[in-house]
Order: C-alpha cells, then structure tokens, then sequence
C-alpha cells in the first residue's frame, strides 16, 4: 500500500470507530487554536483494526493538544476545566488537554531530556518517540478529517517501533514504550 492509501485506510478506520469521532466533534466545537487529536488516539484504533481488536482496545486517553502563545498556567487550565464540562461525562476523563506552547517548561522536569520551545502543534508531532505515533488528525468545519504525520504512516501500518531520529531518547524510555505496546499488541515488531 502507498501513503496515498495508507492515508485513505487510516481515515476509514477513523471513521469507523464512533468513541474517536465523538471526540473529534466534541473537540472541533470546543475550537480550541490550532488543535488536534494526537498519537495514542490514532495509531492504537490502527493497530487495533489490523489485529482484529475493538476500536479501543488499549487506549488509556485521547491526548487534545493545541497552540495557544499564553503560557500562563491559568490560560491552560481554563481550557482544561472548558473541555472538561464540554465532553459527554464518560469522555470527560479520557480527554486529556494540554497546550503545546507550555511543553518546554516542563517536559525536561519529567523525562530528562532537554525540549526546544513548539511553535505549533504539528511542530510537536516531530518529537514523538517513534514515527508510528507522530500522526494527528482534526475535524474540520465541512467534515473532512484533516491528518499531519511529518514522517509518514509506513512504521504505522507496519505496526513497527524504532527511534525518533530527530529526537535524542534514551533507551530507557524506549523500552518502556516498546514493553508497552507488545504488552498491549505483541504483533508490534522493534527496528533499529
């Protein structure tokens, strides 16, 4: 399959699973600036409809990232509260909302690893640990799932995990996500 294909597929399969398109709506009336549903929320609905799993199975949250320039704790956290009142009440807590211009301030804090200010929110999806999670996808006005995944969705469709290149983790925190995911999805291969 092509990326032009593995593009189509990914939104069919998006399509297919009502939780994330709930959400995907629920987020497109939010409008919260230069947003999108990243990582977990899409490739694992991928992997799942590789494997012959429910929709979702495995996911833990769906991440609602956006841009705002604010960096003020107090901005972020009125969006947090917002989306939190927003959301149907069983989603409510599986939607997680954080704004990408703030990552900086905390990130090294929490993984040990230095990280450059954003300057969008597709900026962010290069920083992911692997390729096959750096995809995010929106809801536009007219329908259309808008989709950005600066490297592809081979490793996606691959079902397969290997380094960010553009990014220096130590591989601690990538076994800790390949442990993971196999726990979750033993087809998952690991690549160099």
């Amino acid at each position: 399959m092509n990326e032009a294909g593995r593009e189509t597929r990914l939104i069919e399969i998006v399509r297919a699973s009502p939780v994330l398109m709930q959400t995907l709506a629920a987020a497109r009336d939010l409008d919260l600036p230069d947003w999108r549903i990243v990582s977990g929320a899409v490739y694992q609905p991928v992997w799942n409809a590789l494997t012959g799993r429910a929709a979702d199975h495995g996911l833990k949250d769906y991440d609602l990232c956006y841009f705002d320039p604010d960096m003020s704790w107090d901005a972020e956290d009125v969006q947090i509260r917002r989306a939190a009142t927003h959301f149907p009440a069983g989603l409510s807590a599986l939607v997680e909302v954080r704004n990408q211009a703030r990552v900086h301030l905390w990130f090294e804090g929490r993984f040990g690893e230095p990280y450059t200010p954003l300057t969008s929110t597709d900026d962010m999806l290069e920083r992911f640990v692997c390729p096959a999670f750096s995809v995010g996808i929106r809801l536009e006005a007219d329908g259309r799932i808008d989709l950005a995944a600066p490297f592809g969705l081979e490793d996606l469709f691959a079902m397969t995990l290997r380094p960010n290149p553009r990014r220096l983790c130590n591989s601690v925190g990538f076994q800790k996500v390949v442990m993971s995911c196999q726990g979750r999805w033993p087809e998952v291969t690991v690549a160099a």
